[in-house]
């Protein structure tokens, strides 16, 4: 069965007119419950993060200060969220919910977060509506308990991965490999072990060719034990903050072609949800929910 970490924290109420699509976390399990790609029994609720764990990854004093909201103005506007006590835990949910993806990946081959995917929180600071990097927690945290030796994190969201490329810049057992729009955010790049800066107004063919080109090379060059997938849907050509091209169909095929890969290969993969910023949030959820059916099709 696919899990799929979820909890109503996770849509956390914004001021009015914010230009986060909060309401998509809400939209999205909704949806495919509508549809049927999912039942109840697919959906559990992950527990609060511990502090050791969260600690393997992010400096100390930077969650200190997160956790008990005395970041700066400018570090909160940085992060582009009100601080507040309930959306520290919501970060801590969230980042626990791909941990616990991992352990149902190991059992299942694949396993989703509706949330996480927050890749620009960096080691002490967080950005772009990310605090707590999931991901790095996650892969951090089989890296500690021995569950996996090699880790490969593939990032194709809009925008770089930068928050994770600076959390395992000196880290050999982790691999960090993002293609992003060239001249987006974040403005100042940090330096992944592969980037693939892309044009503005690339369509599907030229993007699915780069994915087809540099995922089976890097599963076979590395040899990883688990897969972290980032399946932003900011890559759309209706997304405000993207500038790339892509169709829903070509967006669902990049998907396929990550997971097909990562189940021809047998390496359990979790996948975390990533951007989208369209203005119709149809248009998200449709394209978010299409990962969950290609995970369903390929996998169950």
């Amino acid at each position: 069965m696919l899990k799929i970490a979820f909890d109503p924290i996770y849509a956390h109420p914004l001021p009015e007119g914010h230009r986060f699509p909060m309401l998509k976390y809400e939209l999205i399990p909704e949806q495919l419950l509508h549809e049927g790609v999912i039942t109840a029994d697919n959906l559990f609720s992950p527990q609060p993060l511990d502090e050791q764990t969260i600690l393997w990854t992010h400096d100390e004093t930077y969650w200190q200060q997160l956790h008990t909201l005395t970041l700066s103005p400018k570090e909160q506007r940085r992060i582009g969220f009100p601080l507040s006590a309930q959306l520290v835990e919501r970060e801590i949910r969230i980042a626990k919910g791909t941990i616990d993806g991992c352990h149902y990946a190991f059992e299942n081959g694949v396993a989703f977060n509706i949330a996480g995917g927050t890749h620009h929180a960096g080691s002490n600071w967080g950005e772009g509506f990310c605090m707590l990097n999931d991901q790095a927690i996650a892969a951090n945290y089989l890296l500690h308990h021995g569950l996996a030796k090699c880790v490969l994190i593939i990032d194709l969201d809009v925008h770089q991965g930068n928050g994770t490329a600076q959390i395992f810049e000196h880290e050999p057992r982790v691999f960090t490999f993002s293609m992003h729009g060239a001249n987006n955010f974040p403005y100042r790049k940090e330096k992944s072990d592969l980037d693939v800066p892309l044009p503005d107004g690339m369509e599907d063919d030229a993007f699915l060719d780069l994915v087809r080109q540099h995922v089976p090379r890097l599963i076979q060059q590395q040899k990883p034990d688990f897969i972290f997938y980032l399946s932003g849907v900011d890559v759309l050509a209706s997304d405000k903050l993207g500038k790339l091209a892509l169709s829903k169909a070509g967006c669902k095929e990049r998907d396929q072609l990550v997971l097909q890969q990562c189940k021809q290969a047998g390496i359990p993969v979790q996948v975390s949800m990533g951007g989208g910023y369209s203005p119709q949030i149809k248009d998200i959820v449709e394209a978010h929910c299409n990962t969950y059916k290609v995970a369903v099709e390929l996998y169950f």
